[in-house]
C-alpha cells in the first residue's frame, strides 16, 4: 500500500498545461509531493483490511477507459461485482504539510491479481470549492480527468474516506493519521506498481 499527496494545480505542475484534458482547474498537480509519500514497503505506513461485504456491486467503473481530450467521455465501463473492503492506514512516519488543500491517491498491490478500485459516489459538494475525484493513467499523465464530470458524465464524484489526526507538540506536525477507504467502486487509478511512489 502506498499513498501519495499532491498540491492543487498549478502547484508542482507545468503551466500552461498540455491541453490533453478539458480542464485542470482544481485538479491535482503534475507530480506528487515526494517528501509526503508513505509506503508500507519502507515501513512509513501500516495498513489492515477489513471485509465489509462480498458480492458487492457497483453501477459503473473506470479502469481502462481513460483517454485524452477530445475523447475523454466513454460513459464508463459498466457494472462490476467484487469484495468491498475497508482499509485502515496508519502513518507510522508523520506527514508534515503546511495548512493547505491537498489531494491524496492510494495505490494497492493485489497479491491475487485483479483491480483495486476506489469507492466513489455522486452527491452534493462536501464543502465550497469541492475538488471532486480525479484519475489518470500513464498515457494521460501528467494531466488528470474528472471521473464523474469528464469520463462518465454522472458526477461529480466524491471518494469514500475518513481522516483523523492528532496534534503533537509542534502545531505544524500531524501524527498517527488514519485513513479509511473502501476498495471496489466507481473509479480508480490504474497503473502497474512502481518502485517509486495522481482523488480528493
Amino acid at each position: 500500500m502506498e499513498i501519495e499527496f499532491y498540491h492543487v494545480f498549478p502547484g508542482d505542475s507545468a503551466n500552461p498545461p498540455s491541453g490533453n484534458v478539458p480542464s485542470r482547474t482544481n485538479s491535482p498537480g503534475d507530480v506528487e509531493i515526494g517528501s509526503a509519500t508513505r509506503d508500507s514497503a519502507d515501513g512509513s505506513l501500516t495498513f489492515t483490511g477489513s471485509p465489509v461485504s462480498s458480492g458487492f456491486g457497483v453501477l459503473n467503473t473506470v479502469v481502462n477507459g481513460i483517454n485524452k481530450f477530445p475523447n475523454q467521455f466513454t460513459g464508463g465501463e459498466g457494472s462490476a461485482t467484487g469484495d468491498e473492503v475497508l482499509i485502515t492506514v496508519d502513518f507510522t512516519t508523520p506527514v508534515d504539510l503546511p495548512a493547505d488543500h491537498y489531494f491524496f491517491r492510494p495505490e494497492a498491490l493485489l497479491s491475487g491479481g485483479g483491480n483495486f478500485l476506489f469507492l466513489s459516489a455522486a452527491g452534493p459538494p462536501l464543502f465550497t470549492g469541492d475538488l471532486q475525484s480525479w484519475t489518470r493513467n500513464d498515457d494521460l499523465a501528467p494531466d488528470w480527468l474528472r471521473i464523474g464530470t469528464d469520463i462518465t458524465h454522472q458526477g461529480p464524484f466524491d471518494a469514500a474516506f475518513s481522516l483523523t489526526g492528532v496534534v503533537v507538540p509542534e502545531p505544524s506536525t500531524w501524527a498517527m493519521m488514519l485513513l479509511g477507504f473502501a476498495g471496489l467502486g466507481f473509479a480508480g487509478y490504474r497503473q502497474a506498481r512502481k518502485a517509486r511512489p495522481a482523488s480528493a
